[in-house]
């Protein structure tokens, strides 16, 4: 499965920008699609999740609340709409898919499908 990021831009603080990330060569079906984000010096870290199968959604706590991650089974989407940007969410964002649980669903490790990042910067 080859996965396709893009919505990525720049916003201002408070704004809003919805990334979606497409799928080819397979489906995410039985996976579960996440949003990682990694910014300038930092490490990667986690921003949401979603299974294909049930629906079952994680998040961050630094996002939850503002972001929402869906999906689209007819067109074999992952989105992620993002509310209320901070200039803290600034970062390059990537989506994934694997397969994993609910215990899992957070760590990048167990994500083994991985699309190239889309750049957010929010200003402040």
């Amino acid at each position: 499965v080859q996965l396709q990021a893009s919505g990525g831009g720049l916003v201002q603080a408070g704004g809003s920008l919805r990334l979606s990330c497409a799928a080819s060569g397979g489906s995410f079906s039985d996976y579960t699609t996440a949003w990682f984000r990694q910014a300038p010096g930092k490490e990667r870290e986690f921003v949401a999740a979603i299974r294909w199968s049930g629906g079952n959604t994680y998040y961050a706590d630094s996002v939850k609340g503002r972001f929402t991650i869906s999906r689209d089974y007819a067109k074999n989407m992952v989105y992620l709409q993002m509310n209320s940007l901070k200039p803290e969410d600034t970062a390059a964002y990537y989506c994934a898919a694997g397969r994993t649980i609910t215990s899992t669903s957070r760590d990048a490790r167990y994500y083994y499908h991985w699309g190239q990042g889309t750049l957010v910067t929010v200003s402040s």
